[in-house]
């Protein structure tokens, strides 16, 4: 096995770049035996015709054949029309799941942003600016799992009397007497805004470093010009930095929005969707690989990437009008 695997290693490595190069030595070739007019009109086309070949075969097909899979029946044996969307849609337990996106896709979008913007607004008046923001951006260095995990240890809950060994529930307890310890993954009426925090806690510190590199780009002495002229520091947010920053916001706003809207690894860690928090993500996978119900988890899929779709058309249409 050990051998098969070092062997495509290196078909991946040395094989696919020596096919690519050997299929453009060909492709110039061919075209220098042609005229100069007809070399530039097909050149383009020959050469991207590889990545073409690859998004048909890895993108477009797959994304087809998901969308005929959702229109059949949980073996794909027969077509069951709309079925699995009107489920998803009507059946309580599945509202239950597009509720919970729905409150990720606010909560952690605009938690996010109101806080990535006040780090970097207030981080950039201080002389400490790179030890503050290294430290803020660290759990962008793991993965969601690795965060899932974490963040279980420090919701763990133990009886009030009892020695808290979850850091929440330990610290909580040690600042205020009268606390008791909660189950933070337990209760329903919680448990959803417990698994946001973990996902705020991972995405700030990308908030954070975008939008302080908008902030630098602003000009210091419009800033100034401001200040001379007798503006609040407040005024100078609202109606300078905070206007300037509008088309940073978006980019920012518009990644966190495609991070949540398939958000799955830290409900699958931390509570595999129980106890009303699954997700849509979360959802599919069980409906893939738990029920083997194929449709019905193809049906997820596409409304994810539905769901995906506008956010994709306004950040085309603003690289458009920004010219990138």
């Amino acid at each position: 096995m050990t051998v098969t695997n070092a062997l495509w290693a290196l078909v991946a490595v040395a094989g696919v770049p020596l096919v690519l190069g050997s299929y453009l030595f060909a492709v110039e070739a061919v075209l220098r035996r042609r005229t100069a007019r007809f070399a530039r009109r097909v050149r383009p086309w020959l050469w991207l015709a590889p990545a073409l070949i690859l998004l048909l075969a890895f993108l477009v097909y797959p994304a087809l054949s998901t969308a005929v899979l959702s229109f059949l029946n949980a073996n794909s044996t027969h077509g069951v029309g709309f079925a699995n969307y009107k489920y998803i849609f009507t059946d309580s337990n599945m509202l239950i799941v597009l509720r919970n996106n729905l409150v990720w896709l606010v909560l952690f979008t605009v938690v996010t942003v109101v806080l990535g913007l006040l780090i970097a607004v207030l981080g950039d008046r201080v002389r400490y600016e790179g030890v503050v923001k290294a430290v803020i951006f660290l759990p962008m260095a793991i993965s969601f799992v690795a965060a899932g995990v974490i963040w279980k240890f420090m919701y763990q809950f133990q009886p009030a009397g009892t020695a808290q060994v979850g850091t929440v529930n330990a610290f909580l307890s040690a600042v205020s007497s009268g606390f008791k310890p909660q189950a933070w993954l337990f209760n329903k009426s919680q448990n959803n805004g417990a698994l946001i925090i973990v996902g705020i806690w991972m995405w700030v510190g990308f908030a954070m470093v975008i939008l302080s590199a908008g902030l630098k780009g602003i000009s210091v002495s419009l800033v100034e010009a401001a200040r001379i002229d007798g503006a609040r520091e407040g005024q100078i947010f609202f109606s300078i930095i905070l206007p300037l920053l509008r088309s940073t916001i978006t980019v920012v706003a518009t990644t966190l929005i495609i991070t949540v809207l398939k958000i799955f690894d830290v409900v699958y860690v931390m509570t595999n969707g129980n106890l009303d928090t699954d997700v849509i993500a979360n959802r599919m996978y069980k409906e893939m690989f738990n029920y083997q119900n194929f449709g019905r988890a193809s049906a997820f899929a596409m409304i994810l990437l539905v769901a995906i779709i506008p956010v994709m058309i306004l950040n085309i249409r603003r690289f458009g009008k920004s010219g990138v």
